[in-house]
């Protein structure tokens, strides 16, 4: 279910030549921890086991792309290559530098493999929000919204076999923080993941309309880690998921609205908007509201640390916090109030989203994705987003009524949960233990 693989067997069975699949491990990525660099290499271990059962070889380099991979082409004498995409910037950046140190000669394509609609293709500029994004994937997506092609044993052969990959080597290369510790809840691969999606449609699927937004019920389809290490497509999702839109119209558009509005407004703003990450990537009349009372007085202040250990008065905001250390996932509902109360508690704006930003991405199995930075996202509470941009820049959001802190920006406060779930039933089961 990848369309850059799909292409790249494509091209290869036209030119009657082998083909190969190369993923290259770069020791540190932003603040991934080994929760995130375990759930990826377990996951590929299956993916070397599928190709090696369509004679596809699978290598995996040791180290960043532009040092590994054009040696890697020219020692093969590979005659093309094809790239996934991702809109964030140091992705981006591989691509650019990998396709410096090519060979003049050997063609270098990109696919857009991860998105439904290709992001390029969906809009040619930043889209507002989500009512200017909807009616143009949604146009599209007869023409993209398809099934995919089957991936065949590949006919043609290398004349010597890969090398095996010693994965106990790729472990040991890898430079990151062994405190975060994996997930028990989410097991990693595209067969575990796809599990996950039956139980979501047999089991959860009738309830995601009215429930998704109840930190207490089981009505979300908790696939977004699979979707952010490309181990389940999201197009395969949507595919399944449509099949019972007779039985379940609200919660099959709810969750299409979620999984490929949302999720795909998400990725066009990181592609369009180089400070994505940064107070600079709001909206004029949300920096300008923030800029204003930025010298408010808080009615709390924390430390990154307090904040991290879930140490603040707020006890269902601890709560959240916790379910994130220890599970990888923070209920999508939860996010927004979650990162709201840390604009309300630092000291600007900007240490509010430099704070979010580090505990999502060093915690969330999902994290380091255009949807944590933005907001949209398979689990995220529709039509509000969760993301960190969202919640503290009022991206894709509008101007509400006037408050200290916040601003303009969307406001969110206990009283409100306690309107919307049972709060103490949440705070009991994830709050500290005494």
């Amino acid at each position: 279910d990848n369309w850059a693989f799909l292409y790249a067997q494509r091209l290869a069975l036209k030119q009657e030549l082998p083909l190969h699949v190369c993923f290259c491990l770069v020791p540190k990525f932003l603040d991934a921890t080994i929760r995130h660099y375990g759930f990826m290499l377990r996951g590929l271990q299956e993916v070397a086991k599928e190709c090696a059962e369509l004679n596809i070889p699978f290598h995996l380099l040791l180290g960043c792309a532009k040092d590994v991979l054009p040696t890697f082409v020219v020692e093969r004498g590979v005659g093309g290559l094809v790239t996934d995409f991702c809109p964030l910037r140091l992705p981006r950046q591989w691509v650019e530098d990998v396709k410096e140190q090519l060979p003049e000669d050997v063609p270098f394509v990109q696919v857009d493999a991860h998105n439904i609609v290709p992001c390029w293709v969906t809009s040619p500029k930043q889209e507002y929000s989500a009512r200017t994004i909807r009616g143009k994937i949604h146009t599209l997506l007869p023409e993209f919204l398809t099934e995919f092609p089957p991936v065949i044993r590949h006919p043609y052969s290398l004349s010597c076999p890969a090398e095996p990959i010693a994965w106990e080597a790729c472990y040991s290369s890898l430079q990151v923080d062994n405190t975060v510790k994996e997930v028990e809840w989410a097991t990693p691969g595209t067969a575990a993941g796809l599990a996950v999606l039956q139980s979501f449609i047999k089991e959860r699927l009738k309830s995601f309309s009215s429930h998704r937004n109840d930190p207490n019920k089981a009505a979300l389809s908790n696939l977004s880690p699979w979707f952010h290490f490309g181990q389940v497509s999201t197009q395969r999702a949507i595919l399944e998921v449509r099949k019972h839109r007779d039985k379940y119209k609200e919660s099959v558009d709810a969750f299409v609205e979620e999984a490929v509005v949302r999720r795909e407004l998400a990725e066009n703003f990181c592609y369009y908007n180089e400070n994505y990450d940064s107070v600079q990537g709001a909206y004029a009349w949300a920096q300008t509201t923030l800029k204003l009372h930025a010298k408010d007085k808080r009615p709390f202040l924390y430390e990154l640390q307090e904040l991290e250990q879930g140490s603040t008065h707020d006890a269902l905001w601890n709560a959240a916090q916790l379910q994130m250390v220890l599970e990888g996932k923070m209920h999508g509902f939860l996010r927004m109030y979650w990162a709201k109360k840390i604009l309300e508690w630092t000291r600007s704006p900007e240490e509010a989203l430099q704070f979010a930003i580090y505990l999502n991405d060093r915690y969330e199995l999902d994290g380091r994705d255009p949807n944590g930075y933005q907001g949209g996202r398979a689990d995220s509470r529709s039509p509000p987003l969760a993301g960190c941009l969202w919640s503290i820049c009022g991206v894709h959001d509008q101007g509400w009524a006037e408050r200290a802190v916040f601003g303009k920006i969307r406001y969110m406060n206990y009283a409100g949960c306690k309107r919307k779930f049972n709060v103490g039933q949440f705070e009991c089961r994830y709050g500290p233990r005494t």
